[in-house]
């Protein structure tokens, strides 16, 4: 296509001016031949008949003279520029425009037939051998009494209207000459508007498909064209960040499974080797199953990242207590609490906060929020979960007073394997997945989830659920 597409509208122009020529040569030639026939030999016979009902009908009705008629003729004759005649039925002349009155000398046109002009008012030819060359002959009886007494003929050369007919054609090539620049025109416009911007729209296609997703497509358009070259740019710029993407998840996913794995190989063989002397074996053993732990974990999110992106998001929604949900997974945490010394302070509003959504899930994303807020909260700290309600929706809230997370890294929190520097020697066994998964979550069901945090202040994350009203 973009080798030959050019090509074709170059052969279509070239095929339009030859047959447009052609046509002008043939058919309009022919066309125009018959309209300036057809012209004049209209306004011969109205001469013809003018001239039968005046001169022809008084010359008859011997009301004037030959010589006088002849006189007129002669005028008529230089102002057509036309040879005519006044003829009997018989076909004797009795007066030529083109010769002197000659009585005893009378041309007859033999075998003479009135009706040589039936179905038309002109014939062409040579008028029965009478002149050297094509004529157009018109015929206008001469009536007297309802008896036709004569014929008023007028003949014009055919070579006259062949220079009329030129005219014409030398009009059409004019005509056509300019049509054939005009095309020429559009086509250089459309090499210019479309055929060249479409070229670097099929070469940084070419580019894209042979991999180089960071070919720079540069096309200045306001149409279509340009709408569609933005369109494939940020396609190839979607593609090379999901590539980048793939590439980082690969050496994120590479990395976390090679830490333990080699933690783990080397505990393993200094205990084969009598390194670790065996009275040790149960506190690297519990390290070898931390290890363990720490894999499943990065296992199980990998696996629900990707539930999440095939199956896109299966909600399983029902109602409940969204008060509940919180008691129940912040009850989850004593434990951890108590080792931290950290406070968890419950801020719930109403006894019984009703919600549409999927529980199993919405448990795991509060697990995750609380999760984090504990871990990278300091010591004899307070979380404080609250829920508030406003415009038919539930605002649930986690909020710490730890490290808080730098500006520039707020809105990569939520990639998947993402890690601020302040968060990494803290986040010893995290995966770097749980706010990914958190926000999959909440945007399936149609809501939203905000940080806001200062460094070295704290942080709080805000999710919204729908509440669930009863039908009366």
């Amino acid at each position: 296509m973009r080798k030959t597409l050019f090509l074709k509208f170059i052969l279509c122009y070239v095929l339009f001016g030859i047959f447009g020529f052609f046509l002008v040569a043939t058919v309009i030639s022919d066309m125009a031949l018959s309209h300036v026939k057809k012209e004049q030999a209209t306004s011969l016979y109205r001469e013809a008949t003018m001239i039968a009902s005046t001169y022809g009908t008084q010359l008859y009705d011997g009301v004037t003279s030959l010589e006088t008629v002849h006189t007129q003729l002669d005028v008529l004759d230089s102002y057509l520029d036309s040879t005519i005649w006044i003829m009997n039925p018989s076909g004797r002349i009795l007066l030529d425009s083109s010769a002197p009155v000659d009585i005893e000398n009378q041309i007859i046109i033999e075998n003479f037939d009135s009706t040589l002009t039936a179905g038309s008012f002109y014939t062409t030819g040579t008028f029965y051998d009478s002149f050297p060359g094509e004529v157009i002959s018109v015929l206008a009886p001469v009536t007297s009494n309802y008896t036709v007494k004569g014929y008023v003929v007028i003949h014009y050369s055919l070579d006259k209207l062949l220079q009329s007919k030129e005219r014409i054609l030398k009009i059409s090539y004019l005509l056509l000459i300019m049509l054939f620049v005009l095309a020429g025109i559009f086509l250089i416009c459309f090499s210019a508007y479309v055929y060249q911007p479409l070229r670097k729209i099929l070469t940084a296609m070419d580019a894209y498909g042979n991999g180089n997703m960071h070919y720079k497509l540069e096309l200045d358009s306001d149409d279509e064209m340009g709408y569609l070259a933005a369109g494939v740019s940020y396609m190839a710029k979607e593609m090379a960040k999901n590539e980048d993407s793939q590439k980082k998840l690969v050496a994120n996913v590479s990395h976390d499974f090679r830490s333990p794995l080699t933690s783990m190989k080397g505990f393993l063989e200094a205990m084969l080797d009598g390194t670790i002397p065996t009275e040790l074996y149960e506190k690297y053993i519990g390290i070898v199953l931390n290890e363990t732990q720490r894999l499943i974990k990065l296992t199980n999110s990998l696996l629900t990242l990707n539930n999440l992106n095939t199956k896109g998001m299966i909600l399983e929604k029902t109602v409940f207590d969204m008060n509940q949900v919180i008691r129940d997974t912040a009850a989850s945490f004593e434990q951890v609490c108590k080792e931290k010394s950290v406070r968890l302070q419950l801020v719930l509003t109403g006894d019984v906060l009703n919600v549409y959504a999927d529980m199993g899930k919405i448990q795991q994303v509060l697990y995750n929020l609380i999760d984090n807020a504990i871990k990278f909260s300091h010591r004899r700290s307070e979380v404080i979960i609250e829920t508030t309600e406003k415009h038919n929706k539930i605002f649930v809230s986690v909020k710490d007073s730890g490290i808080g997370i730098p500006k520039e890294s707020q809105k990569q929190i939520w990639d998947r394997f993402y890690k601020t520097d302040l968060s990494r020697g803290k986040d010893k066994k995290g995966t770097g997945l749980g706010l990914s998964i958190t926000k999959e979550i909440i945007h399936s069901h149609n809501e939203n989830i905000n940080v806001i945090s200062t460094e070295g202040v704290g942080t709080e994350f805000i999710f919204t659920l729908p509440i669930w009203e009863e039908e009366e």
